[in-house]
């Protein structure tokens, strides 16, 4: 299942719906203004938290960690520098961990692990420069019921590739 996502066009602050296929409001990128870390919820229709998806501050590799009801699910990672590959890791808390690879600036790219394809991020399908889909593959039984893990990721990962990371410096306010 298709969901388009817009970009983060200004700073933290933005709020965003993404949608479905349809064009139907599906879930609320709720971006976290006052606070002193980049911080997002997404929302479903009604308003309740699916996410939280927060930068964890003062760590050798830039991250971020995805909570649900409080617990990390998963932490998306920069990795060591490697000329050859563009490459994110997702370590899951309950699962195997993911990988993301491709070209992040451009917005093309696969989210995977050791079973296959969980989601692809594609803005090709787009004239409109600031959307971006995330092709869900629901046919996978272990995901197929939680495409929001999918989207969380997307938005930590646009968060962690952008262009200016000006709030590299940026202070815990936990």
């Amino acid at each position: 299942m298709k969901f388009l996502v817009r970009e983060r066009v200004f700073d933290i602050g933005d709020d965003y719906w993404v949608t479905d296929e349809n064009d139907r409001k599906v879930y609320l990128v709720d971006g976290k203004a006052l606070r002193i870390r980049t911080t997002f919820e997404l929302q479903d229709i009604e308003g309740n938290v699916l996410t939280t998806i927060r930068r964890k501050l003062f760590k050798v590799r830039d991250q971020m960690r995805i909570e649900r009801d409080g617990r990390t699910v998963a932490t998306v990672r920069e990795r060591f520098f490697d000329p050859l590959k563009e490459k994110l890791i997702v370590e899951m808390e309950d699962a195997p961990d993911w990988e993301v690879t491709g070209d992040f600036f451009g917005k093309e790219y696969v989210i995977s692990d050791e079973h296959g394809t969980v989601a692809h991020i594609s803005r090709k399908w787009f004239r409109v420069r600031d959307t971006y889909a995330v092709d869900v593959n629901t046919h996978r039984s272990d995901i197929g019921g939680d495409p929001a893990l999918a989207i969380s990721v997307a938005v930590a990962v646009d968060t962690l590739t952008r262009d200016d990371k000006d709030d590299k410096g940026e202070k815990d306010d936990d």
